[in-house]
């Protein structure tokens, strides 16, 4: 395993996840949606959808930038890559065990979106766990 470049191709993919969460809100009819909460739930909801892309582009902009300082044997990336680690992991188990597997079992597009989520948190989880397990 060559940890860099699975650091720079998991912090490309986050900042890929980041952008596509622009399409969310016509892809997920947002307004409509949204317009049925109060403004305060509907404003936290905003809220924390762009500070979650920020998280992605952060953590991705680290990954893809400074992989080497990242697989470094530091005090930091042994407390940094346990925690993106456990981000993904948790990410992860909510794909399975939060979300109603009726929003995506017999409908193909749905699943097909299930199936990729779960692919790409779990490369997630082990890109980060991998390189720090493999550190002196």
């Amino acid at each position: 395993m060559n940890p860099e470049w699975h650091l720079r191709l998991a912090g490309a993919l986050q900042i890929i996840l980041a952008l596509l969460h622009l399409t969310f809100p016509r892809r997920f009819q947002w307004a409509e949606e949204l317009a049925r909460l109060s403004p305060l739930n509907r404003q936290i909801f905003h809220v924390h959808t762009f500070f979650i892309c920020v998280v992605l582009v952060m953590i991705g902009a680290l990954s893809l930038l400074a992989p080497a300082a990242l697989a470094e044997p530091t005090a930091l990336s042994r407390l940094v890559l346990p925690g993106f680690a456990t981000f993904w992991g948790l990410r992860l188990y909510c794909q399975w065990f939060v979300y109603d597997q009726a929003l995506w079992r017999g409908q193909p597009f749905n699943t097909a979106v299930h199936v990729a989520c779960t692919v790409l948190w779990s490369y997630l989880t082990a890109v980060y766990t991998l390189v720090w397990l493999s550190m002196p």
